[in-house]
């Protein structure tokens, strides 16, 4: 239509969301479906964090909000920052926010101008570059291979960095790939980054508290102390907590940034929600008992995924150090035919046949900038993982 905005043309609807969509229209039809496509936690918001809402409910805590959080949950957050990364915040540097995608795209307004760049490290979460474009720059890849475990190598960013490059977006643990970053090898990242003092980092950290065995999870400017000064470091509360409805983002980073993103906010959504603030408030200063539970559910999960893909004809997966992801390699598939006759000539043909033939959905990789891979979310009970490998083996061993 010839009303709407030029800059619509430049994004895309989230393959995830729209597969997702697909997945709960079969279900309303009557399809018995797997659903591996969403990242979302199965398990319950723990009860002292719901415990922790209802009370400020009571208390009437029901108000307009500071556009920037409560103070409290600020002072959770740079607690929290302190606390598990050695990161030291004032409270006027950290910024709430409804969800981590909201903190993205107030950086991003606040600082990209036309022509600037931002770089994306392939695979991408889906909405890297869509953020980008809406908020007026140009996105940028960086890509991975399968063989470092899909991984950026230093040399690979060195060679994505322009001069008009103004962030690098780095994700650990990596959502599609659920690849996460050693010390070691963050610093051969951050060592390229203090060589290009004009290029900012904004450290997604939504999942550093699902990693798995011995991993240790680490963050760029708690690497490199000399980055402190241009780098946003991010997370949330969603996965970590499991609580992804009550949309809840935080970030910190340099005053003259967050004063920035405040500015932004103001004159966009204004503060966050009342009572998720104070819910999150206990989530970061509470206990953390059910931290090591979730943990313990999710390894297995992933040790039980990747045991079945990679018995899989024409699959093959690697380990992922971190979150609830997988992101197999179906390239031996590709010009393969379905038994309906259809052949399969993207992995996005692949996951559509997978949902119409065996209603399992998961995402295709080329939406993640690479492929041909497909995403599956391990967040969902075991019986119902272990069924949707079964499911999918039989697809691909009818494939000729």
């Amino acid at each position: 239509m010839a009303f709407l905005a030029d800059a619509l043309k430049r994004v895309k609807p989230s393959a995830t969301i729209a597969i997702t969509q697909k997945a709960r229209d079969l279900k309303a039809q009557g399809k018995d479906v797997i659903s591996l496509s969403v990242g979302e936690p199965d398990f319950d918001t723990p009860d002292n964090i719901k415990e922790a809402a209802i009370a400020a409910i009571r208390r009437g805590e029901t108000k307009y909000t500071p556009v920037a959080g409560i103070p409290q949950l600020r002072e959770a957050v740079v607690g929290k920052f302190k606390r598990e990364n050695g990161l030291d915040y004032k409270p006027s540097q950290a910024i709430v926010s409804t969800g981590g995608k909201h903190v993205i795209y107030n950086a991003l307004l606040a600082t990209l101008n036309p022509g600037d760049e931002v770089i994306c490290v392939a695979p991408y979460w889906v909405s890297y570059p869509d953020i980008v474009q809406l908020c007026g720059g140009k996105a940028t890849f960086a890509n991975t291979r399968i063989e470092d475990n899909f991984k950026l190598q230093p040399a690979e960013l060195e060679r994505a960095i322009t001069p008009k490059t103004k962030w690098v977006i780095m994700n650990s643990p990596s959502n599609p790939s659920g690849a996460a970053y050693t010390r070691d090898e963050m610093k051969k990242l951050t060592d390229v980054l203090m060589r290009h003092p004009h290029v900012w980092v904004l450290s997604d950290d939504m999942y550093e508290h699902l990693v798995y065995g011995e991993f240790q999870f680490v963050t760029p400017a708690q690497v490199e102390p000399g980055l402190y000064e241009r780098t946003l470091t991010m997370n949330g509360v969603s996965k970590s907590y499991a609580m992804t409805g009550w949309r809840i983002g935080y970030a910190a980073g340099p005053q003259q940034l967050i004063t920035a993103m405040d500015t932004v906010q103001g004159q966009q959504t204004s503060g966050t929600s009342a009572i998720s603030q104070w819910a999150a408030v206990e989530a970061l200063n509470g206990t953390q008992d059910h931290l090591p539970v979730f943990k313990k559910a999710f390894e297995r999960r992933r040790d039980l995924v990747v045991s079945m893909l990679n018995q899989t004809r024409g699959l093959k997966c690697p380990v992922p150090e971190g979150a609830f992801y997988v992101y197999p390699d179906c390239s031996a598939l590709i010009g393969k035919t379905m038994p309906n006759g259809k052949k399969i000539e993207t992995d996005e043909d692949l996951v559509l046949g997978l949902l119409e033939t065996e209603s399992v959905a998961a995402v295709h990789g080329s939406s993640f900038g690479l492929g041909p891979n497909f995403r599956i979310s391990y967040a969902t009970a075991d019986e119902t993982l272990e069924e949707a490998c079964r499911r999918i083996q039989r697809f691909c061993a009818e494939l000729r």
